[in-house]
């Protein structure tokens, strides 16, 4: 009997063993998880066990099922250790874009997770495949982050997926669909939401990706590179109400009976290059906005069926080759507020009637055929006739003949019948029931709005009420909401500024963050339908309150025994994590030994000088960058020249790179190749190419630089890339390149002069953000105080300066000079030498100070005005060619050509902070040569010369 209880006794301690270690295992994980993250919640660092009471983290019987991070500042990255949170149902880590690397194919061991949301984090590389495997989950937003490749097509598998969003990325490739036993995205037939717009997604929209099973209510491709004609499948998806195809470079009819889709509330056709008649609208009962604008339709009358869409509030047909005669009745549509008809060839008497809609705000029949106007009243809309027949006479409508000086609405919440609060703190705002409180901000992004009245303040009140019901049924301590600066960006989204403020206090706690950005990413928001779909992109909350308040704690309740068992199983652990980390410590020292022999076989004899001294750039071996170009395969190679070959690469993380790879057996370019692993370990500007790092291994001499995918701006000037560079880009791409030469010169330490500035060294990235490359030849001045280098004379024909041709002296002027040739090729696409004529003398001789644009259209590049007006272009010449002043001291500084490239920006009515491009995605590419096959960027020694420039 006491053998058999003995047993018993044994077996119960054994289970207790056993399920103790299974509950804490989840910490174990979770721990290692979060080892590399930076930010975390305080109260992680307060108590070991994250189910104990960490904010952030949700716990069930001592399992994970709960990790909700947005809005946390968070830096570091997503290891494969979250795989092994197999009860995990919710991750969320949303605004945080600090939170970087690829996306682990450990995440398709989630198989209970409900709620995969990442939007707006740094997230980059390749969306894993291992996403098919996630079979319970129902929302899956990765938008806003940096992801590139194809979409994996086994998220086909996902057959309860509700919500898909892979929108403003950088995926490339085909959209999926099944074939045999591969899976597509035409079998989520539960799934309401695709948006996957503003990528770089090409071919052709399968017509095997829609069905009649489908459910889906939000088609979102809007900002691709879809080419092809609209497939006639589409018109089965019954229960569409957005459907979004603008900006992409689609061809062909629409399809006839795209009118089946009676429930579509808002249709976006427009920028592509459909073809055809204008199709037939009637039926679309409830379409509230609609925009076919600049496609290539067949020229048509005015269709009849206009004024059947008793709905509309919206009609954007501006450049669809449109003819004849407004009827009155378009404009008496109820809620008609937006009518924008530009740019085509309406002509005959215009009539808006008396009974016109009392929303009209705004009617642009800019550039057609209109000779009259019946006007029975004085209208209060904005009706612009500009470039018609109509304006050229004088009398009532002159008021009419002028663009509107001002379309934007400040619109901001008013208070509620109080006086607003003077706020004395920095961050402080007066909510609008006049508290002075810390707001959570961020910028809610609606992508198909029906309406397009920007100062509408019923709309906005209707979003404040469904929001604050919206925070308040979800326990949320929320006093009030206030919306300001309402706007539309290029993708014709609406903007609108977001201002939550707390109840209760003056400032939030980490639970109440946590909750509203939850309820944010989660779309657990739900707008007023006039809005439609939407995306936040939350800011860090700087205030919170000392109190953490409180985090989720965990519903076991472990006896005194499982504690007892539990604390010698952790000491157990304890002993053999011990054992782990010596070991893992022991390997990691003989990796870095190992890692550390490249420096030790520098040649020091050779000429190339001392071991290099590095700051962030990593030391590949052979074997690393071997692996990840398939060992150097024809297939990876993506440039020749006289120093080697060019290879691209994608490292274990997924991020993209260029591998610059010396010809074997060379030692030609020692010192500047070891100038350039110098100067680019220490730089680090988004104007500037960035090196990731090096190999010295075998025989081996390889830079690895991030991949740039948009070629030089040579390339671009010369059209080899199939980027059209209008005025507008030409002036963001002078500004970026030029702000890089000013962190060079005035803010690297000790500061550096580049040397080789020309358009061959001026690359553009996927959103056409110019970035300076190629550190072989540049110099440092090693003491900030030094103002030349007497150095042997190198660099490019064309670019030189004279000055230090002369005296052999370098200066930061002598970039300055480098840069005004760049200024003058950007305006005219030709080489600085080209058939013995000088760029710069060629421009001085054609210009007269006297005339428009300086007579210089002779030089212009034919291409550089065809959709812009070349505002500021005069004071852009002066600029350059103050650059190319023989000596230095007449030059400007970098940073006084980077003011004034700002301030003829502005002088275009162009933001100088805001990026290049959405992406290039809107600029086709012709497949030419890759930017890193140029030889200039393989030829360290630049172009030496013997004979003597002329610079006049």
């Amino acid at each position: 009997m006491g053998s058999t209880t003995l047993q018993l006794l044994l077996l119960i301690l054994l289970i207790h063993l056993l399920f103790s270690t299974a509950q804490n295992d989840d910490a174990t994980y979770l721990r290692a998880l979060t080892n590399d993250w930076r930010n975390t919640p305080p109260n992680w660092d307060d108590n070991s066990d994250p189910c104990g009471g960490w904010d952030g983290i949700t716990c069930t019987n001592s399992r994970v099922t709960s990790i909700t991070l947005a809005s946390m500042g968070l830096t570091g990255s997503l290891t494969g250790d979250i795989g092994q949170l197999t009860e995990l149902q919710i991750l969320d880590l949303s605004y945080n874009k600090g939170l970087t690397g690829s996306l682990t194919p450990a995440i398709g061991s989630l198989k209970k997770l409900t709620n995969l949301i990442l939007v707006n984090c740094g997230f980059s590389g390749p969306l894993p495949d291992t996403l098919g495997n996630l079979e319970s989950l129902i929302f899956m937003s990765l938008n806003s982050n940096g992801f590139t490749g194809r979409i994996p097509p086994s998220i086909g598998n996902l057959q309860n997926l509700y919500w898909l969003d892979l929108a403003d990325n950088k995926l490339t490739g085909s959209i999926p669909v099944s074939s045999g036993s591969t899976p597509g995205l035409d079998m989520l037939i539960h799934t309401k939401h695709f948006h996957f717009g503003g990528n770089m997604l090409s071919g052709s929209i399968p017509p095997r990706l829609f069905n009649s099973n489908m459910t889906l209510i939000h088609l979102l491709f809007e900002n691709n590179q879809l080419t092809g004609a609209i497939p006639e499948s589409l018109t089965l998806v019954r229960t569409l109400e957005v459907l979004r195809l603008d900006r992409n470079l689609l061809t062909g009819d629409v399809p006839s009976n795209i009118n089946n889709l009676t429930r579509l509330f808002e249709m976006f056709l427009s920028n592509n290059q459909l073809t055809g008649i204008v199709p037939d609208l009637t039926g679309l009962n409830v379409l509230n906005y609609l925009d076919l604008s600049n496609n290539t339709f067949d020229p048509s009358v005015v269709p009849s069926w206009f004024t059947t869409l008793q709905s509309l509030t919206t009609l954007k047909m501006y450049s669809t080759s449109l003819v004849g005669q407004l009827p009155a009745a378009l404009f008496s549509i109820p809620q008609l507020q937006n009518v924008d008809l530009s740019n085509n060839r309406l002509n005959g008497t215009l009539d808006i009637g008396l009974s016109h809609s009392n929303q009209l705000q705004q009617v642009n029949l800019q550039n057609n055929e209109i000779d009259d106007f019946r006007q029975r009243s004085q209208y209060s809309i904005d009706l612009i006739l500009v470039g018609n027949p109509i304006c050229m006479e004088t009398g009532n409508t002159d008021k009419y003949c002028s663009l509107p000086t001002n379309t934007s609405s400040s619109y901001i919440t008013p208070p509620n019948n109080c006086v607003p609060t003077q706020c004395s703190s920095s961050g402080q705002v007066s909510s609008p029931n006049c508290k002075c409180a810390y707001p959570y901000t961020g910028n809610l992004f609606f992508r198909a709005p029906s309406f397009s009245d920007l100062g509408n303040s019923t709309m906005y009140d209707s979003l404040r009420t469904a929001m604050i019901n919206s925070f308040r049924r979800s326990q949320l301590p929320v006093d009030s909401v206030s919306v300001k600066n309402p706007t539309k960006n290029l993708e014709d989204y609406l903007v609108i500024n977001l201002l939550v403020f707390p109840s209760g206090d003056e400032r939030f706690n980490r639970t109440g963050i946590l909750g509203l950005g939850f309820s944010l990413s989660n779309q657990t928001f739900k707008p007023p339908a006039a809005f439609g779909p939407y995306f936040f992109i939350g800011e860090n909350y700087d205030f919170l309150l000392g109190a953490s308040g409180g985090g989720h704690k965990s519903s076991s309740n472990t006896g005194v025994i499982v504690g007892a068992t539990v604390g010698g199983c952790v000491l157990v652990a304890l002993l053999v994590l011990a054992g782990i980390y010596a070991f893992r410590q022991k390997g990691r020292a003989e990796k870095a030994t190992q890692e550390s022999r490249p420096f030790a076989l520098w040649d020091t004899t050779g000429g190339s000088g001392a071991v290099p001294q590095l700051k962030g750039a990593k030391a590949f071996s052979f074997e690393e960058l071997n692996k990840c170009t398939n060992n150097f395969s024809e297939s990876n190679n993506i440039g020749t020249g006289g120093y080697g070959s060019v290879y691209r690469g994608s490292l274990p993380n997924g991020q993209l790179i260029a591998i610059k790879r010396a010809k074997q057996g060379s030692t030609q370019g020692g010192l500047e190749f070891k100038t350039e692993i110098e100067l680019l370990s220490r730089v680090h500007h988004k104007n500037l190419v960035s090196l990731v790092g090096f190999c010295f291994d075998q025989g081996e001499q390889m830079l690895v630089y991030e991949y740039i995918v948009n070629g030089t701006v040579k390339d671009s000037l010369s059209g080899r890339s199939g980027i059209r560079l209008d005025w507008i880009r030409r002036l963001r791409i002078a500004l970026g390149a030029a702000k890089g030469l000013q962190y060079l010169h005035d803010l690297a330490d000790p500061p550096i002069i580049h040397r080789d500035v020309k358009t061959n060294n001026i690359l553009l990235d996927e959103r056409l953000v110019a970035k300076v490359a190629d550190f072989g030849l540049s110099k440092s001045l090693g003491d900030a105080n030094r103002t030349h280098v007497t150095t042997q004379v190198k660099g490019t024909m064309g670019y030189m300066d004279p000055e230090y041709y002369m005296t052999q002296q370098l200066t930061e002027k002598s970039d300055v000079y480098s840069f005004g040739v760049v200024l003058l090729e950007l305006i005219t696409a030709r080489n600085p030498i080209e058939k013995g004529k000088y760029i710069v003398r060629e421009v001085k001789q054609a210009m007269d100070t006297s005339k428009e644009l300086y007579n210089l259209h002779e030089v212009l590049d034919p291409t550089i005005g065809l959709t812009t007006q070349l505002k500021g272009l005069e004071r852009f010449v002066d600029v350059a060619l103050r650059c190319v002043e023989e000596t230095g001291d007449r030059r400007p500084t970098m940073s006084e050509v980077v003011k004034e490239i700002e301030s003829i920006m502005e002088l275009a009515g162009l933001n100088p902070n805001a990026e290049s491009a959405a992406n290039s995605a809107d600029y086709p590419s012709k497949g030419s040569e890759h930017p890193y096959t140029n030889d200039n960027l393989f030829s360290y020694s630049g172009d030496q010369f013997s004979t003597k420039l002329d610079p006049k």
